[in-house]
């Protein structure tokens, strides 16, 4: 049985196999994102959120996903595109998953089935946040802005821990 989210091997927005092991230490945020949501000025939020604790020992992880009303049809190189000149993202993007369904990436298979926090995605910009162990401390949804105070108050607390 999974134990953390460090068991997983995603593949980054360039094509590159990385596992979720080399963040172990760290706090992260897992979101899966859209270009083309009412949420996408979400971006924003989470590069000043990633820029005020990346010093910390945190770090976004976003998923670009086509679920929910294919607001994300880009490739992985438009998405990086759109991402870096829109919002100048500097965290991490992988590559284009499936977050629900048949398809599901299997990180987003654990998420929402045996994280302790379970229930199939609903939309774009779901978050879960994951202690420096890999374990799921927290999950919000996508209406939660990544600088809401639940958010904040919870990663001031983990990365003070560091």
């Amino acid at each position: 049985m999974v134990r953390s989210v460090h068991e997983f091997r995603v593949i980054t927005i360039d094509g590159d196999e990385k596992s979720l092991a080399d963040y172990r230490g760290k706090t992260l945020l897992i979101v899966n994102t859209a270009s083309r949501c009412g949420f996408t000025p979400q971006y924003k939020s989470l590069e000043a959120l990633y820029r005020r604790y990346k010093s910390q020992g945190f770090e976004v992880v976003a998923f670009p996903a086509n679920d929910f009303m294919k607001q994300e049809p880009g490739t992985n190189a438009e998405i990086k595109e759109f991402c870096s000149l829109e919002f100048r993202t500097s965290f991490p993007l992988f590559s284009k998953i499936s977050v629900k369904g048949k398809q599901i990436e299997p990180l987003y298979a654990y998420l929402t089935r045996d994280s302790g926090f379970p229930g199939e995605i609903s939309w774009n910009f779901t978050k879960f946040l994951v202690d420096p162990d890999g374990k799921v401390v927290a999950r919000f949804d996508s209406a939660t802005d990544p600088l809401a105070k639940q958010i904040t108050d919870r990663l001031d607390s983990l990365t003070a821990k560091r």
